[in-house]
């Protein structure tokens, strides 16, 4: 296992600016991801794996193939995005997801927090959404603090970036109805709205759905809740309106 000891080493900078760079990151198709829990889920989900650094000794034998190097704990804390690191600092290609029906499906217009992002595809995950599209200026899916509220969602989850008519194209093509969640007169609640096959979107945690994209849907849905609560949080909406569709 080779050693790095320069902060000036390529391998260190092309790291660090995975983790700063959005552009950097879909020029060259690769993310950064910190910890040894997360470097085995990757395995696990047959993540390609492109480089990984090891805070001293490896933790454990990875497949063949994979380039490794043994860094210092100061080094690596350089490289990683998080303030602490975990002790295995891991690149990865990002997937690309195969083409097919969006099934049950989440969409999300400028959702702008990562922490909220990672936050839904854990949760998408976790109630078999069978894809999340994103619309808008929504958070990067491979953002550091994406990627670590997702708890490793990023590497199961069919996560689709489109603009708003091609999202609405996708749809339509499969036969699947758009509603929105909205608080507004039209809205109907929910729990009475057949959702076998729909796509039901969130909109940003301070402004909801644009009024472009609600003159895209074919209707607008409401989750019924305390008359003094004006609003939810956009990962807790996203969330029920996920065992919705789920159920």
């Amino acid at each position: 296992m080779e050693k790095l000891s320069s902060r000036q080493n390529k391998i260190i900078a092309h790291v660090r600016k995975l983790g700063s760079d959005k552009s950097y990151r879909y020029e060259h198709g690769e993310a950064v991801c910190d910890g040894i829990k997360l470097l085995r889920e990757a395995i696990m989900w047959g993540v390609e794996i492109t480089a990984v650094l090891w805070a001293g000794e490896a933790a454990f034998a990875l497949p063949e193939g994979i380039r490794q190097y043994s860094v210092s704990q100061e080094l690596i804390d350089y490289a990683s995005p998080l303030k602490n690191s975990q002790g295995a600092l891991f690149t990865f290609r990002m997937p690309c997801w195969p083409e097919k029906e969006p099934g049950r499906c989440l969409v999300l217009e400028t959702v702008q927090d990562p922490g909220n992002l990672g936050t839904i595809l854990r949760t998408a995950n976790a109630l078999n959404m069978d894809s999340v599209i994103l619309t808008g200026d929504c958070a990067d899916v491979y953002n550091p603090k994406t990627i670590r509220a997702a708890m490793g969602a990023v590497f199961r989850q069919k996560v689709l970036r489109m603009e708003r008519s091609e999202m609405r194209d996708y749809l339509s093509a499969y036969g699947i109805k758009l509603y929105g969640a909205a608080l507004s007169e039209a809205s109907q609640d929910i729990r009475r709205i057949g959702l076998e096959k729909a796509a039901v979107a969130i909109g940003s945690e301070g402004k909801g759905l644009s009024e472009a994209f609600l003159a895209l849907c074919d209707g607008q849905v409401i989750i019924p809740m305390n008359e003094q609560c004006e609003s939810l949080n956009a990962g807790v909406a996203a969330a029920i309106v996920m065992w919705e569709l789920n159920r």
